[in-house]
């Protein structure tokens, strides 16, 4: 139960900042080049939201390993995992080096109209990857938690119990 519960919080918890950077998009977009800068100087220190992500890897994996017996839990845990790695390449392919050309938008280049493009549709897209994970996360949990009990979990616990009713014999003499 501990593992499920850690890949879907840790893939939930990842979700939050490219969700708030999708909802913003279409304002940030209109914003002229000095207005800009000074919305992109709120994300100073969100480095710290990216930790979550290998944390959700992680814990995709862990619950694809506990899946026991489950093929497709096994398969959606790591389709969870696989977006979060998605996740990842997308921001070192496309949001990274927009950061590092920017000084993490601290200075603009002449191109910066392209360079937030770049850097305003990667979180998007990444919303929408991270989105994904997050289901595959939590169907796979469900999955798990349905059928026998995964790796780390105790047999014969209350919710194994519940499952099965007691079965009791009879003796005829």
């Amino acid at each position: 139960m501990l593992v499920r519960f850690l890949a879907v919080l840790t893939t939930g918890l990842a979700l939050i900042a490219p969700g708030a950077h999708l909802y913003e998009m279409a304002n940030k977009m209109t914003l002229a080049r000095d207005d800009y800068l000074i919305v992109q100087s709120i994300y100073t220190g969100w480095w710290i939201a990216g930790l979550l992500l290998p944390l959700a890897f992680v814990a995709n994996l862990a619950l694809a390993w506990v899946a026991t017996g489950d093929r497709t839990a096994r398969l959606l845990a790591l389709a969870a995992a696989l977006c979060i790695a998605i996740n990842l390449i997308i921001f070192y392919v496309f949001t990274y080096p927009a950061n590092l050309v920017t000084d993490n938008w601290t200075a603009i280049p002449s191109d910066w109209e392209r360079l937030r493009r770049q850097w305003e549709l990667s979180h998007a897209v990444n919303a929408g990857v991270t989105f994904a994970a997050f289901c595959f996360s939590i169907a796979a949990a469900l999955r798990t938690g349905a059928g026998r009990p995964g790796v780390f979990e105790r047999r014969g616990s209350r919710e194994d119990s519940a499952a099965k009713p007691e079965r009791h014999e009879t003796v005829n003499p």
